[in-house]
């Protein structure tokens, strides 16, 4: 939830002063990359500061867990330094996408097995979570793709 507060606050934070500040083109898409960045870079934390929790939500079978967990939260500070920068926007929407696409299996495993990364226990609230999880990430999909690759 902390996710899409971040990121619908930022959107329309930067979207009203990009149409007050005027002389861009496209303020929506560049509101849109701006919001991405900055949500990315706040869920990057979580890489750093919930490392045992994080690690619980990947399978066992799956090596080097941890360095795994670093690997993934510093991509997420690249690609939102790249959705900004002309020149890497579309390989990183890729990238990102790809990123999503394969965070979502964490996601499921993490539900299925009631973990709440932030506690890093068995706490969390199950497979309810998934009917938010899910649409969610499929929003991340479309509002990278949108902004960055049909937008271009």
């Amino acid at each position: 939830m902390k996710p899409l507060i971040v990121l619908i606050s930022v959107f329309s934070i930067a979207w009203i002063v990009l149409t007050l500040i005027g002389g861009y083109q496209q303020p929506l898409t560049l509101s849109a990359r701006i919001a991405m960045s900055v949500m990315l870079c706040f869920t990057s934390t979580a890489h750093f500061f919930f490392v045992k929790g994080m690690t619980m939500m990947i399978p066992n079978s799956i090596p080097f867990k941890q360095a795994l967990i670093y690997i993934t939260g510093i991509l997420e500070i690249m690609a939102a330094i790249g959705l900004l920068l002309p020149g890497f926007r579309i390989l990183a929407a890729w990238l990102l996408i790809l990123m999503f696409l394969c965070l979502l299996p964490a996601n499921i495993y993490a539900a299925i097995n009631h973990i709440d990364y932030q506690k890093g226990d068995h706490t969390g609230k199950g497979l309810p979570y998934l009917w938010f999880r899910v649409p969610l990430q499929l929003l991340f999909i479309a509002w990278v793709y949108f902004s960055c690759i049909a937008a271009w």
